[in-house]
């Protein structure tokens, strides 16, 4: 007599083994592993550094006085404006970047930003499974097609948060200035704001490339997006000092209010005011995104 085979009724079916399946491909790999954790390290040495603003303002960028105007002041007077230029850097950078480092502001927006390399490249995993006749094996088999998806998004959004905390220990040994908001749970909330947009990203990618078979269509893509991505958000500058036409852009770019949490959690000291918008934003996105990229996979992902 045959036993009855029982099917799990559980909607979320799978969704682990699937999950795990991913990592274990990404963690036992270790070149894909330590590139992963290198790029993001020379983003921060070397772009990082290299951009070193705040040494346009200083007082050493200043052209000398000359002599003749130097004479009409008196001792006093020469000590009190050496003083006042002196102390003009860290004035213009706190208010333009909100803090008195370039590096730590860059830094914190490359944390966010680092999302964007980890999750473009799960619409080249979809690819990978399809041609390789993986994903039709997991297509006859109980689990959902949304379970599928979902385990894609939630293995790329781990990774984000993995390379996150990489970014943040190299920022803090690079010289990354802490602000008066941060406390031990801050990581906490830039753990949660980063697998936030980890999802949102990676099913935006996922929905994107759910029909293709070719590799060259997510790589174009990531291509396409990754620099309006960068540009249009406040990862190297502040909105309100971008032109109009970019500020409309970038006050609706998702990536834009992650940093702006990533900052107020870290190295801003104005206080939370903004993070529940954040937040609130961020998590949003990634629902919408997820629900469209799940109704599309009912549709779009066949044998």
């Amino acid at each position: 007599m045959s036993e009855e085979i029982k099917v799990s009724k559980n909607r979320l079916h799978g969704l682990w083994a699937l999950t795990n399946r991913d990592l274990k491909k990404w963690y036992q790999n270790p070149i894909v592993f330590i590139i992963g954790i290198i790029q993001p390290v020379l983003w921060l040495a070397l772009l990082g550094k290299a951009m070193n603003i705040s040494s346009i303002f200083s007082s050493g960028s200043l052209p000398a006085m000359p002599q003749e105007l130097a004479a009409t002041f008196t001792a006093q007077q020469l000590q009190g404006l050496s003083a006042y230029f002196g102390g003009l850097q860290t004035q213009i950078m706190t208010a333009t970047f909100n803090t008195p480092d370039y590096f730590s502001f860059m830094a914190m927006g490359m944390v966010a930003f680092v999302t964007v390399f980890t999750t473009a490249f799960v619409g080249i995993s979809v690819v990978f499974d399809r041609r390789l006749g993986f994903m039709n094996k997991v297509l006859s088999t109980p689990v959902s097609r949304s379970v599928i998806i979902l385990s894609k998004v939630v293995s790329a959004s781990m990774r984000s948060v993995f390379q996150a905390a990489i970014v943040t220990i190299i920022a803090y040994l690079l010289g990354l200035q802490l602000g008066a908001n941060f406390t031990p749970f801050s990581i906490l909330g830039i753990f949660a704001i980063v697998f936030l947009i980890g999802f949102g990203l990676s099913s935006m990618f996922t929905a994107i490339t759910l029909r293709t078979t070719r590799m060259e269509t997510p790589q174009a893509i990531f291509n396409l997006v990754t620099l309006p991505l960068m540009f249009a958000s406040s990862a190297y500058f502040p909105i309100d000092k971008m032109p109009d036409w970019l500020q409309a852009i970038a006050n609706v770019n998702p990536i834009s209010y992650t940093i702006d949490a990533v900052r107020r959690l870290m190295i801003f000291s104005d206080g939370y005011g903004p993070l529940v918008t954040d937040f609130a934003f961020v998590g949003i996105f990634a629902l919408v995104v997820t629900a469209i990229c799940i109704v599309l996979s009912w549709r779009y992902l066949n044998k």
